[in-house]
């Protein structure tokens, strides 16, 4: 079978949340809701993968009626809850204060993202840039963000571990500078850049590629059984090695590139389309192995 051919039977579908499910203003539409309850008849395992928080995510599968593991902080956590999961790793809590020493010699926005909440400080870098933050983040009563004058004095007092670090920069020059002295300095971690100025900082070894193929184990899934759907730049590796990757109709020109398919955009419906003209077609597991029994 060739890479993206529609006769496969695919077992896995992960779709990216912000600019893939959701629509520009944050909403989940009906349409994006049937498909996915279409797609999940047809006994295809339907997971979510994000840079969000594992709690915003959550509330975004109930609205999909998935209870499935979830593909969290980029791949840092994996799984249905907080006390459900089946990968976690995390930035030990020395690293974080020294990450931290090190970014606060720079003009940014530092939020360190731990499980179950984030502390940012309280800098002033692009009033637009932290909207953003904060909009993406999810529900403040499920994930609620603190603000703090110095982010080193806070973790001196209370150390933390997180699964992630998100630092927004006003200034490009300044982004390349910090994330040259942080890769320097810190050889195990995984630095992901952003659209609009931010810098994501992970554990070594955490990608959205690394959670499929995780993921994947898990289930007894191989990654040429995956369909995903995504448009961001730190979408590409997984689009690449899953059975079809599908870009969205407004993901950056480098996204479509090395897509199998480009679908409509996020506000076109663009994952609703893709589904019922992939999965139309597509037998369930069970009939596809009574079928070849019978012959």
């Amino acid at each position: 079978m060739k890479k993206g051919e529609a006769s496969v039977a695919y077992k896995l579908l992960a779709l990216n949340i912000d600019g893939t499910i959701l629509k520009n203003n944050g909403r989940l539409p009906k349409e994006t809701k049937e498909a996915v309850e279409f797609v999940k008849k047809k006994g295809v395992y339907v997971t979510l993968i994000t840079s969000r928080n594992l709690l915003a995510a959550r509330k975004i599968a109930k609205a999909l009626k998935l209870d499935s593991m979830l593909i969290t902080f980029q791949g840092a956590i994996i799984g249905k809850s907080l006390n459900e999961k089946i990968y976690e790793a995390v930035i030990p809590e020395e690293r974080t204060f020294n990450i931290v020493q090190v970014l606060e010699n720079f003009s940014c926005n530092i939020r360190l993202m731990h499980e179950r909440y984030s502390i940012g400080n309280r800098k002033k870098v692009q009033k637009d840039l932290v909207a953003k933050t904060v909009l993406s983040s999810g529900d403040p009563f499920f994930y609620p963000t603190q603000f703090v004058d110095s982010l080193g004095d806070v973790l001196r007092d209370d150390p933390l571990t997180v699964p992630k670090i998100d630092v927004y920069f006003a200034n490009g020059k300044e982004r390349q500078e910090a994330a040259a002295v942080l890769r320097e300095a810190f050889p195990n971690i995984e630095i992901i850049m952003q659209p609009n100025g931010k810098m994501e900082i992970v554990p070594q070894g955490v990608s959205k590629l690394a959670g499929l193929r995780r993921l994947g184990n898990h289930l007894g899934i191989l990654l040429n059984e995956m369909v995903v759907i995504g448009d961001g730049i730190d979408d590409i590796p997984a689009i690449e090695a899953a059975g079809l990757g599908v870009a969205m109709g407004n993901a950056p020109a480098e996204v479509k590139k090395v897509a199998d398919w480009v679908t409509r955009s996020n506000e076109q419906l663009g994952v609703a389309y893709m589904i019922k003209e992939h999965f139309r077609k597509q037998q369930r597991p069970e009939f596809l192995r009574k079928l070849k029994m019978k012959r």
